[in-house]
């Protein structure tokens, strides 16, 4: 609470110092907050029906949701397909997380084959992206049944992170070779470099405050919206603190993970989804849609609730 209450107030003086809007970072922020709190809730009285429940509410936004439809219009490369891949990848891993939660072996089999459909389903809507993300999500559930060690698998799922937006980084700061480059270059579009570009350019000239919450489309030299990157947005409208906010964030979400009573398999199962979410927020604005945001702090909830017993709560400890 107090790291969530640190980035709803650096919004806040960020904003008053610069003139910015807040109020998508506060809805972003109240989103994670609520579905957090509805997934320990939830979590801990319903640790299979919740997060299955959660995954079948996913894949129907996707699908009924004009904002998230994956359009042509949106297809530069991800646009707001970015969005719907985010929700599929959660959806697969709030299914894969119930498989795990349940001792019954039917159940077990139905949820997993919920998620396989989940991750199908992806691939019938056209999201590459998200049929991607989720068949990602969905083996590294499977992989985690015999993971001896947490706390080493979500150290590598923050590496692959880290490198992702590093590499987002150095092409906005056309930092890589030639060669590297004109390939990234053509899978990722012009348009969606020079947004990044811009935000870099930004991020340098106003290290200390940002230009504002919400002020980059005024100020970029492409056409005027967001990023489509979580990190470089942070750097340009809130400064460095911004971004340190945010990975500080991440890494909480991670640590919880490694400290949930929850079984092993869950904790990973959880850690791979929101690690996938993080590797699309970092190459489209994925975290500007609300249910996308929630959606991340109810998979964080639910993963690290404690199953509630008639005796109260129930450890639930692997080897870490």
């Amino acid at each position: 609470m107090i790291l969530l209450g640190a980035c709803a107030g650096w919004s806040l003086i960020t904003a008053a110092a610069q003139g910015g809007r807040p109020e998508g970072m506060l809805l972003a922020i109240l989103a994670v907050t609520a579905g957090y709190a509805a997934g320990r809730v939830s979590g801990a009285l319903l640790p299979a029906a919740a997060p299955c429940a959660g995954a079948a509410a996913g894949l129907t936004l996707v699908v009924v949701l004009p904002g998230l439809s994956p359009s042509s219009r949106y297809a530069a490369p991800l646009g707001h397909a970015g969005a719907a891949a985010a929700l599929l990848a959660l959806a697969t891993g709030a299914a894969a997380c119930a498989a795990w939660a349940t001792p019954v072996p039917a159940l077990r089999l139905g949820l997993r084959a919920l998620a396989v459909g989940i991750v199908l389903a992806g691939a019938a809507l056209g999201l590459v992206a998200g049929c991607a993300a989720g068949a990602l999500v969905l083996l590294c559930s499977l992989a985690a049944g015999s993971a001896p060690r947490r706390g080493v698998c979500l150290l590598a799922l923050a590496v692959a992170v880290a490198l992702t937006a590093g590499t987002t980084w150095a092409i906005a700061a056309d930092a890589l070779p030639d060669g590297i480059s004109g390939i990234l270059e053509g899978r990722i579009g012009p348009y969606r470099i020079q947004l990044w570009q811009d935000a870099l350019r930004l991020a340098g000239a106003n290290r200390t405050l940002g230009v504002g919450p919400g002020r980059f489309g005024e100020l970029s030299h492409g056409v005027p919206g967001k990023p489509h990157s979580a990190p470089l947005q942070q750097a340009a409208e809130q400064g460095l603190a911004g971004l340190f906010l945010l990975i500080v964030a991440f890494g909480w979400v991670l640590y919880a993970l490694w400290r949930t009573p929850r079984s092993t398999p869950v904790a990973l199962t959880a850690g791979a989804a929101l690690a996938g979410l993080a590797i699309l927020a970092t190459v489209s604005n994925a975290l500007s849609f609300t249910p996308v945001t929630a959606g991340a702090g109810l998979v964080a909830g639910w993963a690290t609730a404690r199953p509630w017993t008639s005796a109260g709560p129930r450890p639930d400890n692997d080897e870490q």
